[in-house]
């Protein structure tokens, strides 16, 4: 089961971390060890997670941050149960559609305004999961991020070429610039870099809580910035956030269950590509090949399809899941499917109708389970600093239609269909893996590819996140990671499919599988990105 440990099977690569008591597998080293620090002090898997999540917002500041939002998976064997946790943030409530559209605006500007940051729902999300799961305070597993915010770090490379990327989006504004910026420029690979401002804020949030950020200093500032940068935000849009506990969704994929955060987010895209491969031999076909990679493509054109018509804030809106995860519909899906062909334009189905990103996972040595994902959404999400708090802002917000007949159409108080999506595979009830990949659109076909390697190829943890993905683009159009073999690439393009070099990001993933018989932990981390899995 996953138990293939063949190392270096696609390359010169990693081999899984095995270890017996606890471990943590996240995209920045320094991250990884702080949440094992605390695991070592004493801390479960929960406060391990907090910490890691708060470290990665210091040294990996363009992909999360308290200025974004989070969601977790999270089990504790004396709860016998997964949950879920949605802590993103709404809109404003003066986001009415007809604030934008009177501006002559057809969709909401990723960037250069305000109109793109909704509230930011990680400090309550942490708070909640801490005071519900955890065994320490906020304080205690802020400890790390504050030190080496205020101390400094070393940046890694994949990070510092990042941030190079996104220098002329900080330089666009002065508190940005001041934030993030030294004399213009991004940090190189190994400069030591200092967050003192954002320091300072975290500490604030370590002594005063929640309420420091809804209903203190900090919201204040994030107001006056706003008041004077043209954003919609009042205090009332900060004291009135919460976070929700929710039923996870879940698809039972050849024997294991899947586990998926429901809408608002968009684990259910992944849920519907599985339950549509589940119909096809995927181990006979042989891993990435031809017919594979065809069928799994196909499945998530449609998964992504209905993904953009029926998938909002379901406070808001009536989001049919149980109609889109039934059995009946996945076969009208699947039947949809020409083994011969590319779909070019795939349309959502008629299903039944009822009502830049971090991931991380840790488990202990109590086999507490944590699935969770922060993020601003785009790289450095809007681009905007609130003053001189050092808190990067989201620009989820941009995710909002301006259709008014659209579903996910901007609205006040409102949830935007979120990308962010932490995943677990459970037998009985109990975690078997944790694991999530970041990267927007790459979420969902992650997962797929994930599940699909360890399921149907029996890999390793390592090995499946090491696998060359595809990408689902648009339309006919994919494009496949080199390691792809050119008689299976000519193959898929003689079927249709429009294949594009492989010049995009093909998702930052971990992953830790708690073997069943052996009791010990297997934990793996892209070779894609800076990070690592650790343990002891």
């Amino acid at each position: 089961m996953f138990d293939d440990y063949r190392p270096n099977r696609f390359g010169p690569g990693r081999s899984a971390v095995m270890c017996k008591h606890g471990a943590v597998a996240t995209s920045q080293p320094l991250a990884a060890q702080a949440g094992l620090q605390i695991l070592r002090d004493g801390g479960n898997a929960i406060d391990a997670a907090v910490a890691t999540a708060a470290m990665l917002n210091v040294v990996e500041p363009m992909s999360t941050g308290i200025g974004g939002d989070m969601f977790a998976l999270v089990y504790r064997p004396q709860d016998g149960v997964i949950r879920g946790l949605n802590g993103s943030g709404r809109a404003p409530y003066a986001a009415e559609l007809e604030f934008f559209t009177k501006q002559g605006l057809t969709s909401i500007p990723s960037t250069g305004s305000l109109y793109p940051v909704t509230v930011p729902g990680t400090v309550d999300g942490w708070a909640t999961i801490l005071e519900a799961c955890g065994t320490m305070t906020l304080g205690d597993v802020l400890k790390p991020a504050i030190a080496h915010a205020e101390n400094g770090f070393p940046v890694s490379p994949q990070i510092s070429l990042a941030w190079q990327e996104a220098a002329g989006l900080l330089s666009s504004t002065p508190d940005a610039a001041k934030t993030y910026l030294i004399n213009g420029r991004a940090p190189e690979p190994g400069e030591v870099f200092y967050q003192p401002n954002f320091a300072n804020t975290l500490r604030l949030i370590a002594e005063g809580g929640r309420e420091a950020f809804y209903r203190g200093e900090i919201a204040e500032k994030i107001v006056q910035f706003s008041d004077g940068n043209g954003g919609l935000f009042t205090m009332q849009d900060f004291a009135d956030h919460t976070s929700n506990w929710v039923d996870p969704i879940s698809a039972n994929y050849r024997g294991y269950d899947v586990y998926e955060i429901p809408p608002n987010g968009q684990g259910i895209a992944a849920l519907l590509a599985l339950n549509i491969a589940e119909g096809y031999d995927l181990q006979s076909m042989g891993h990435n090949s031809e017919a594979a990679l065809h069928c799994l493509m196909e499945a998530m054109k449609l998964g992504f399809a209905d993904l953009y018509q029926y998938i909002t804030d379901p406070e808001v809106e009536d989001v049919p899941v149980a109609g889109l995860l039934s059995d009946e519909y996945t076969d009208s899906q699947r039947a949809r499917i020409n083994l011969d062909r590319a779909n070019t334009d795939p349309i959502a189905g008629a299903p039944p109708m009822g009502s830049d990103t971090v991931y991380l996972c840790a488990v202990d040595k109590d086999r507490n389970v944590v699935s969770f994902i922060n993020s601003l959404f785009a790289g450095f999400g809007s681009g905007m600093v609130a003053g001189d708090t050092g808190i990067m802002l989201q620009n989820r917000g941009a995710g909002f239609s301006l259709n008014p007949n659209h579903v996910n159409r901007i609205a006040p108080h409102k949830r935007t269909m979120h990308t962010i999506i932490p995943g677990m595979i459970a037998q009985n009830g109990v975690p078997l893996v944790t694991f999530g990949v970041m990267g927007g659109q790459m979420q969902p076909q992650g997962h797929l590819q994930l599940v699909c390697n360890l399921v149907d190829f029996n890999m390793d943890v390592q090995s499946a996140l090491d696998a060359p993905r595809f990408r689902v683009v648009e339309g006919s159009t994919v494009t496949i990671e080199e390691g792809v073999p050119m008689n299976v690439l000519s193959g898929l393009a003689r079927k249709g499919h429009q294949l594009l070099p492989p010049h995009t990001f093909f998702g930052g993933g971990q992953a830790i599988f708690i073997h069943p018989e052996h009791n010990t932990l297997i934990a793996g981390s892209e070779p894609r990105r800076d990070g690592c899995a650790v343990g002891y």
